[in-house]
């Protein structure tokens, strides 16, 4: 198994040494972290042991385990199943299209390779991988407001978990991205215009 270094990780995996070289070498001139496994077993073992890719390139016709096979083992592992699988075959019949989307792969790159449209399937479905990690710790974030807060009923402050009355702008800005901008509601803002009249008076 071999590693570069950089921002995004994909693994490769493919039984076939000059594949496995010519995606390492064109992934890293694309500034990818690349780890590389010659079968599905050693795929699961760095899957295991190392930092977790981004995206896993996986070759369909390996022997032993093929690559339906290893793609069903990583989606039924919870630690790892929201990664990318994109297939790499020669296959092309919809029958083996099927399978793999069973499997819980998401595309397909045919063989032989073509550089630009392995560049643009990868960092398509990496932008999309990243959108839905950052959706999901948004969604996160909002499900923390869900539930009981108490609220005192005579100044609407808020106790925290840590015991601690916050100012409800105070509470959301803590436990959200959310910022204020203060202002008067018509309501507040004739009761401050009649304080200063019947201060002039």
């Amino acid at each position: 198994m071999t590693e570069t270094t950089n921002t995004n990780t994909i693994l490769v995996v493919d039984d076939q040494p000059a594949n496995l070289q010519v995606l390492l070498t064109f992934l890293k001139q694309h500034g990818f972290s690349v780890l590389v496994a010659d079968n599905g077993h050693r795929a699961l073992k760095a899957l295991e042991k190392e930092k977790k890719p981004d995206l896993i390139l996986l070759d369909v016709m390996m022997p032993g385990m093929d690559g339906f096979e290893t793609c069903s083992r990583i989606k039924e592992n919870e630690a790892i199943a929201d990664i990318p699988v994109i297939f790499m075959t020669a296959l092309d019949s919809t029958e083996d299209k099927m399978r793999g989307f069973k499997a819980g792969g998401l595309d397909y790159i045919t063989k032989p390779f073509q550089q630009a449209e392995v560049l643009a399937r990868v960092k398509t479905h990496i932008t999309l991988r990243q959108q839905k990690l950052e959706l999901q710790q948004a969604l996160d974030e909002v499900k923390q407001l869900k539930g009981i807060l108490p609220i005192c009923c005579v100044c609407k402050q808020i106790r925290d978990d840590k015991g601690y009355w916050l100012q409800v702008d105070r509470y959301i800005s803590d436990h959200t991205d959310v910022r204020f901008s203060h202002g008067y509601c018509p309501d507040c803002y004739a009761k401050e215009v009649a304080k200063l009249d019947k201060y002039k008076q």
